[in-house]
């Protein structure tokens, strides 16, 4: 065990059980005995049926398709496990490499308190959402990243839908392969504490903050906006 300095990224805010700072955390390098000794855990498996017309599967059900250098928190512990961890949006898990040439194993988001991803250079902080309170609930126990903290929380949700394909049946459009489409969702966190679902539009915006519309029309605008959650983080730093 060694304590590991781990920066986080100075946009991500504070939370309740484990701060967002740069702070030095205990960590540990993951094997099989110091993981199954806190938790079960279970083969990872996304494999889809097929038969010879079928022409795969386009997109991933996972956040990045690879794996990248993290740190897990697990509940019930105090200490980060170092690993090569990817998150799949979709099963809402936790994606490692299993042990002993092992393929890929999967936990849980109910067994994880936090996960901290270094991507390019940087730290992203990922939790499950199952303790925030929601105007339109997210399908399941989803992972979160806060894109802007503080007064009207901005957090953000990857996702992805998964459409069938869909050409065995009579009349069928003949869709040979299967889909994973990226659908993010985002959320503002109101002064009622909760968290509305909003689109990155100014309709939308207007919508939670009916009296803001002019600052809103005046200083954001989706359709020449190059980067609109960085855009919309820095107009609700102005409201």
């Amino acid at each position: 065990m060694k304590k590991y300095l781990f920066v986080v990224m100075a946009l991500l805010q504070a939370w309740p059980v484990i701060s967002q700072k740069s702070v030095a955390y205990q960590t540990a390098a993951v094997n099989e005995t110091n993981l199954k000794a806190v938790m079960s855990i279970s083969p990872y498996s996304s494999a889809l049926g097929f038969d010879n017309r079928y022409q795969g599967v386009k997109g991933s059900p996972r956040l990045l398709d690879t794996l990248a250098p993290s740190l897990v928190l697990l509940k019930g512990q105090s200490i980060y496990y170092e690993m090569e961890a990817d998150i799949d949006v979709v099963r809402n898990s936790v994606l490692f490499m299993g042990f002993s040439g092992g393929g890929l194993m999967e936990i849980p988001a109910e067994n994880v308190l936090e996960v901290i991803i270094r991507r390019h250079g940087s730290d992203i902080v990922f939790r499950p959402s199952a303790m925030l309170t929601f105007d339109r609930k997210p399908d399941g126990n989803k992972f979160y990243t806060v894109l802007k903290p503080g007064k009207y929380e901005f957090i953000k949700i990857p996702d992805r839908e998964f459409e069938a394909a869909d050409y065995q049946r009579l009349y069928s459009p003949d869709i040979r392969f299967d889909e994973f489409r990226k659908t993010d969702k985002y959320y503002i966190l109101g002064t009622d504490s909760v968290y509305h679902r909003v689109q990155l539009t100014r309709k939308s915006l207007g919508r939670l903050f009916p009296d803001r519309k002019q600052i809103i029309s005046e200083l954001y605008d989706e359709k020449v906006s190059a980067d609109p959650e960085a855009d919309v983080a820095a107009l609700l730093e102005k409201l």
